[in-house]
């Protein structure tokens, strides 16, 4: 921190969100400064040490191709790589990695010294500074800070409390770090809607004393997978994971224990994530199922740390040990971390714009799990977004706005604002229409251009990305140009079971067989590129081309939809006095007041008739309006 105590933008939060939106907002010119209660703790995995997985690894991904830094740490603290859904189709592929602790944040910090114009300093903010209405800098405990505009990413921290068990609770941001108290209560007496969700962790095990012999090694996947597509960071050595399962013994030890957990027992309120439950929710909303999976998963090349994947608990220390001596591996296992859950305010995001602003406080932007959202990915994104809206409002420049055809980001933000969550939002394939174009393998080519265009890359990233795109260039033209004469294409016909060619035909037309691949094309004509280091083009490419019909479909009806967003809804329509519409739709309308006819349409209990009179009744308000005027 310089003495000067006046910057562009304000950071609150030094997590996956404050990471990310101070990067951004620098990267983009803005003086920026960030503070966090402890500097040592910058881009702590405060829960599951990994990045990526269903959907989640796309975000990762798209964080990276636009600028960010959460690609770069991971590929520096991977431990582990694995492809999910490899037996689905292409466009649900997602990466994921399991990650060193200790490693992931020292990459972080790493990237964040890097940035010119970042600050850092360590302080508790309290509060903001506000001028008629407008955000104008935060209060620490140790003096006030001045700015244009202030991202708020508090993760878990307003009023946080741990609970383990239903007598044992404090009040908490994370383990050993106090909660944020002082700010959540400015913020709610400024009259925002506020709620509370709770999430939780599993504890955390000594691998010396798991019997291996009891359990399933699941090792990564050989590729030289990348989640930086713009630095290349030096890979460390890769470590196993395992598989192993509860049984009725466990299931013996929750149902007797049940009145003593704090989600059970009555000590919290919030709501828990429906997709990531504890062992006590599991065995209550699944009473017939024999069993469930857990994985171990190691926390870093020089710990012998397990995090114990699956059962997230919120049950006293002495059941924890007790229900763990019940699982295949585990009986003589030594506990170093016990489980527990958290409960936290966060603020509905109906309350936002897409620029993720606030819209009573011009200025003030909110990111993470602030906004009802889970995971570290989709903290990462909102981040990102959040920080370079920040700085680009600071500027006078046009926001940045990622539509729901162009990044899984872009549907995140869309869901919340638009459809709001009673529950922590976490990120599904399912959640995307256009799953075909949002792919992790062309994350690069969708959002580099975006991402270069406002300012968001670095020089170097810059030559990177076009470096990549010259790449992919020189790839899509050799499947396209390249005839195969058959003594070298029927080989690789018959090994995959296709049938042979008897004149010479081009690459491209026997990519659209489903059972023929593009690296073998690829070595079968001679091409000058290789498929296993050049994964990203290759792959693009013969998604492109073998599913060529549904991505020209799925195309058209992108486009449709970017019609409807260009009819613009004013800010200050009345909805109540639009009569037409049903009172239903009129009510969550003016709740969420969406920008364009689009978003309105996304609304749940909007109807397609309640959009067509909408149409009519807002060019009866601008006609209204016009003549007023």
């Amino acid at each position: 921190m310089s003495s000067d105590r006046t910057y562009d933008v304000i950071i609150v939060g030094g997590g996956h969100a404050g990471s990310e939106a101070a990067a951004a907002a620098a990267r983009l010119g803005a003086r920026t400064l960030l503070i966090t209660p402890d500097l040592a703790r910058v881009g702590q995995m405060s829960c599951n040490p990994a990045i990526g997985g269903i959907a989640k690894g796309v975000v990762a991904r798209e964080v990276d191709a636009l600028g960010g830094i959460m690609g770069r740490a991971t590929d520096a603290a991977r431990i582990q790589f694995r492809m999910l859904n490899r037996s689905k189709g292409p466009a649900v592929w997602s990466p994921r990695a399991q990650c060193d602790r200790e490693l992931y944040p020292f990459g972080v910090r790493r990237a964040l010294d890097e940035v010119p114009g970042l600050f850092l300093h360590e302080d508790m903010v309290t509060g903001l500074l506000m001028q008629d209405g407008r955000v104008t800098g935060v209060r620490t405990g140790g003096g006030e800070f001045r700015a244009e505009a202030v991202v708020v990413t508090a993760g878990t921290f307003l009023r946080g409390r741990i609970h383990i068990g239903s007598d044992a609770s404090v009040g908490a941001g994370r383990v050993g770090e106090a909660p944020s108290v002082e700010l959540a209560q400015e913020l709610e007496a400024r009259g925002l809607e506020i709620a509370r969700f709770k999430t939780g962790t599993p504890p955390r095990i000594d691998g010396r004393s798991v019997d291996f012999t009891r359990t399933e090694r699941q090792d990564g996947d050989p590729q030289d997978f990348r989640f930086s597509s713009y630095v290349r960071e030096s890979i460390p050595e890769q470590r196993p994971c395992w598989i192993t399962w509860t049984g009725e013994g466990l299931r013996e030890v929750v149902e007797r224990n049940l009145d003593r957990s704090a989600l059970f027992g009555g000590e919290i309120s919030g709501r828990g994530p429906r997709y990531c439950p504890s062992i006590e929710d599991k065995i209550v909303r699944f009473p017939d199922a024999a069993r469930h999976q857990v994985f171990l998963e190691p926390e870093g090349l020089e710990s012998t740390e397990l995090y114990v994947n699956g059962l997230s608990t919120s049950l006293p220390a002495e059941v924890q040990v007790e229900f763990l001596h019940t699982v295949p591996g585990l009986e003589r296992v030594e506990v170093t971390r016990v489980g527990y859950a958290i409960e936290y305010d966060y603020f509905p995001p109906h309350q936002l714009r897409h620029t993720l602003e606030v819209r009573a406080f011009p200025g003030l932007y909110f990111a993470g799990q602030i906004n009802g959202t889970t995971g570290y990915e989709e903290a990462a994104g909102q981040g990102l977004m959040a920080g370079a809206n920040a700085a680009l409002r600071v500027l006078g420049r046009s926001p940045f706005v990622l539509e729901r055809d162009e990044a899984y980001i872009g549907v995140l933000i869309d869901d919340l604002i638009t459809k709001g969550t009673d529950e922590p939002y976490r990120l599904f394939t399912s959640r995307a229409e256009f799953r075909l174009l949002l792919r992790q393998d062309n994350a690069s080519r969708r959002l580099g251009p975006r991402a270069r265009e406002i300012g968001l890359l670095t020089e170097r990233q810059n030559e990177a990305l076009e470096i990549l795109e010259e790449r992919d260039l020189r790839v899509q033209r050799w499947f396209v140009e390249t005839v195969i004469e058959p003594a070298d294409a029927n080989p690789l016909l018959g090994q995959c079971g296709s049938s042979p060619v008897r004149q010479p035909v081009r690459a491209s037309e026997l990519l659209k067989r489903p059972e023929v691949p593009a690296s073998g094309l690829a070595h079968a004509g001679g091409a000058m590129f290789d498929p296993s280091t050049d994964t990203d083009a290759v792959a693009a490419v013969e998604i492109e081309i073998k599913y060529e019909g549904y991505v020209r479909r799925e195309a058209e009806r992108a486009r449709s939809l970017r019609r409807q967003a260009d009819f613009e809804l004013p800010d200050d329509l009345p909805y109540e006095d639009l009569l037409s519409i049903s009172s239903e739709a009129r009510e969550k309308m003016a709740r969420v007041r969406p920008s364009t006819l689009a978003q309105a349409g996304r609304i749940p209990g909007v109807s397609p008739a309640d959009l067509q009179s909408l149409i009519l009744e807002v060019r009866r308000w601008r006609r209204k309006e016009a003549c007023f005027t």
